[in-house]
């Protein structure tokens, strides 16, 4: 892009002005080196071309205008304006703003060489940055053209302006104002661009120096235009000043005359496609510096990161008060504005997710932290953090969803994404690498990151992971095996109690209605032949939640097993599976050297499966597992070993003749949830132990 506006710029700038010209006006240029604080005298000259222009011509006449309009805009403005950063005009500035009006207003009548007249004005500022002499100029032009149209305002009111109005024809210029109106329109557009290319000018003056030098591009090549610029500029002010005293003494068919318009209205568009070409580059020039701004402020997160400090407070500003907002956050039970502050030596678990966050996700976590409320030895606050990539893109819409998930927080939260640094969501993606699904990053009392995520450890153990380091991770995998209460943990209160109650249970899941039909018909009635007491649970499938909605109703209605009408506890029992997953990967574990991980595999990998899958277990940890059709058939074939189940146990035999019935050929299917940086490169089948081959496979909406 930046090579693209530097070649049309080369172009707009050579090709269509005479070098030989240009020459001219950069010979005039001999700075001095003295400044001039130019934004205030620009403010007032600004006001004054902008208060210049009425709102109705024919309150002039008759003496009842209400007020002016704005030549940019073309709205009524309010009669009165505030100088306060003004200060009087520079000594000295005041007489070379006469004498430049002078030469408007006495060199500048019709038929006069305007481009002597710009040289000349160019002599007498040449000890002036190119700067100054635009605003200089402009400053005297608006002199001119403020004393024409304050005249014309007055002259229906006070008697003084009416004679002078009188002396200089200016109620037959306010007559026929109809017909000049292209005229006066021709010369309120070529002020604005004027005006527009003056404060680019100004713009380009005041870049901070230290991000970007005068000898850099594109900055560089903005300033080998400026003098163009400058001289063109000028050149539209003697233009605009040689109609204005041209309208004065000359009769009406002169006046009426539309090629003075064209020649304005030409050169407003050659001043308009500077003031574009400028504003291009200035745009260039801006990015660069947010960029170096970007990268010092990144590199400054890294270091304060590094370092150890006495509290968390340093680190919190530095990631949500960059932008000197001194309240960031929402209060969840209040929704008030609060300051970091109430953040201080705590340890605070910084929930990263774009607007997408789905409700499951906050209605476990609120109640996670509900219960955290209730226990004085937890210490720690959540803050949501959202993240949107393309805040320009961000309407009405954005913001009633990020509202609504605000309404539905408890929690602490950012007030707004704007105030995220582009450096923090950098930092957030490349340090911490948040992509697409939420993560929790825990900060200790003093701002130390504890745990890469702790999502993970969030799902899996709720609050008895706190404080939420990765050594309290490896101490709770230490302590745990693979049973049934940790499989489905609180999820369902039935199944912890029909364990005390050595009853077996069936846990199956999948979306093919039909072969979950004739499981549940053969297990209940094995169950009824042989005795056993058996409880079947319809655990769902991961994602497809409308679809498992449909089919729990109808294994409800149809009175097939138990199921949880609750799509919330679905969700839940295959998010911690997969928590379990990323935790142990995240360890370096594998199906080989972890039975646990070897369990969670075989899980996912029925959840993969076209049909489903059932686990049959009785009490905690005697378990049997099989994929859909191995699970049908063993129950059907179960006179092939009732002999062995009477003799050693039901699950015992189930696994053996399981064992037995295992080819070495089959198709398992793992389906791995994306977690940037936890994905293993070798995956090898938790059934037969070879490698698995790696596919991609990208998933929008699974219902």
């Amino acid at each position: 892009m930046q090579q693209q506006v530097v070649k049309k710029d080369r172009r707009m700038f050579t090709s269509s002005d005479d070098n030989a010209i240009m020459k001219q006006v950069v010979g005039t240029h001999s700075p001095d080196g003295r400044e001039v604080h130019l934004e205030p005298i620009l403010n007032v000259i600004e006001e004054t071309l902008q208060q210049a222009v009425p709102a109705s011509i024919d309150g002039v006449i008759n003496g009842t205008h209400s007020g002016p309009i704005d030549a940019l805009t073309g709205e009524e403005k309010p009669i009165f304006a505030s100088f306060e950063d003004v200060d009087g005009i520079p000594d000295g500035l005041a007489s070379v703003i006469h004498k430049i009006a002078c030469e408007f207003s006495c060199k500048c009548s019709g038929g006069s060489d305007a481009h002597a007249s710009a040289l000349a004005i160019l002599h007498m500022l040449s000890n002036y940055t190119w700067e100054a002499k635009v605003v200089i100029s402009l400053g005297a032009f608006a002199v001119n053209f403020g004393e024409f149209w304050l005249v014309a305002q007055l002259f229906a009111t006070n008697p003084l302006a009416k004679s002078v109005a009188l002396l200089k024809q200016l109620p037959n210029i306010i007559e026929h104002y109809k017909s000049l109106k292209p005229r006066f329109d021709a010369i309120n557009t070529l002020i604005k661009a004027m005006l527009d290319v003056t404060k680019c000018i100004i713009a380009f003056k005041n870049l901070p120096y230290q991000y970007l030098q005068d000898d850099t591009p594109p900055k560089s090549t903005a300033l080998t235009h400026i003098p163009t610029a400058v001289y063109w500029s000028i050149k539209s002010m003697v233009a605009c000043a040689s109609q204005l005293t041209s309208l004065l003494g000359m009769n009406y068919e002169y006046i009426t005359a539309t090629s003075e318009a064209w020649e304005l209205s030409s050169l407003a568009h050659k001043v308009h496609n500077i003031h574009e070409h400028l504003k291009g580059l200035l745009l260039l020039c801006m990015q660069n510096i947010e960029e170096k701004q970007h990268d010092e402020y990144y590199l400054m997160l890294v270091r304060i990161f590094d370092v150890s400090h006495l509290d968390n407070l340093k680190i919190l500003k530095a990631l949500f008060c960059a932008k000197d907002d001194i309240h960031p956050l929402l209060d969840g039970s209040s929704k008030a504005r609060v300051n970091v502050d109430v953040l201080r030596r705590k340890t605070v678990l910084l929930l990263i997710s774009d607007l997408d966050i789905s409700h499951e996700e906050i209605l476990v976590l609120t109640q996670i932290y509900k219960n955290s409320r209730i226990q004085p030895d937890l210490n720690y606050e959540v803050v949501w953090v959202p993240v949107v990539d393309n805040l320009t893109a961000w309407n009405d819409l954005s913001q009633h969803k990020l509202e609504q998930l605000q309404s539905m927080m408890t929690w602490h939260m950012l007030h707004h994404p704007s105030l995220l640094e582009p450096a923090v969501v950098k930092y957030i993606k490349q340090v911490w690498h948040f992509e697409k699904k939420p993560i929790l990053v825990p900060l200790d009392p003093q701002g130390k990151v504890t745990s890469a995520n702790a999502l993970h450890m969030v799902w899996i153990w709720g609050n008895v992971a706190y404080p939420f380091t990765s050594m309290k991770e490896d101490a709770l995998w230490k302590e745990e095996s693979w049973t049934l209460e940790f499989l489905v943990d609180n999820i369902d209160r039935y199944i912890l109690r029909w364990i005390a109650e050595d009853k077996y249970i069936c846990l199956y899941g999948g979306d093919d209605l039909e072969w979950i039909r004739k499981f549940t018909k053969i297990a209940t009635k094995l169950a009824r032949d042989t005795g056993i007491p058996l409880e079947m649970v319809y655990v769902g499938k991961s994602g497809t939640k409308e679809r498992i909605r449909k089919i729990s109703t109808t294994i409800s209605e149809e009175k097939l097993s138990h199921t949880w009408p609750d799509p919330t506890s679905v969700w839940y029992f295959w998010t911690r599976l997969e928590s379990m997953l990323h935790s142990k990967i995240h360890q370096g574990k594998s199906v080989e050297n972890d039975p646990i991980m070897k369990e969670v595999m075989t899980m996912m990998s029925f959840d993969g499966g076209e049909k489903g899958w059932a686990l049959i277990c009785k009490g905690s940890s005697d378990m049997a597992r099989a994929n859909a059709d191995l699970a049908y058939s063993s129950l059907a074939e179960y006179g092939s070993w009732e002999g062995d189940a009477q003799e050693n146990g039901f699950v015992p035999a189930l696994n053996a003749y399981l064992a037995q019935k295992h080819t070495p050929h089959h198709c398992t299917r793992l389906i791995l949830p994306g977690v940037s940086g936890e994905i293993p490169d070798v995956v090898v089948c938790s059934e037969c132990g070879r490698t698995m081959e790696k596919f991609f496979m990208f998933r929008c909406c699974t219902d």
